[in-house]
């Protein structure tokens, strides 16, 4: 199965991993799993970490491909008819987020399981995001 992880869920694996459940750590223990991690995430990171805005001590978003890489995740580059298409993905109240709007309209379209903790996420079920 094809599994793409929200922003958060590298840099607890990176920094957290106590906070990964065990539901999400099973599907990353499954080699039959094929787990992803988006450029956009890479940005997302790097971008906030600038503004102040995520604290990542302990590691340079500038290693990030890397460090993923090791977690043993795939690299996902999103093309450019997927962020061009994305505005189609409704939009849902209190979730602005263009990181994550673009991820998971990436999921919707490629029949990906979104992971994430974000509470708002069954607001795109209807749109059919799978995630967990």
């Amino acid at each position: 199965m094809n599994y793409l992880i929200d922003t958060h869920i590298l840099v607890w694996l990176i920094k957290y991993p106590k906070k990964i459940s065990q539901q999400q750590l099973n599907i990353f223990q499954n080699s039959e799993n094929k787990i992803y991690i988006s450029n956009i995430s890479f940005w997302e990171i790097a971008l906030k970490s600038n503004k102040g805005k995520m604290e990542i001590l302990g590691f340079n978003p500038d290693d990030l491909p890397i460090i993923a890489k090791e977690l043993g995740l795939k690299i996902l580059d999103i093309n450019s008819q997927t962020m061009a298409n994305s505005y189609q993905l409704s939009a849902v109240e209190k979730h602005k987020d263009p990181f994550d709007r673009l991820l998971i309209w990436h999921c919707i379209q490629n029949h990906y399981t979104f992971i994430s903790s974000d509470s708002k996420l069954h607001n795109y079920e209807k749109q059919g995001l799978k995630w967990i």
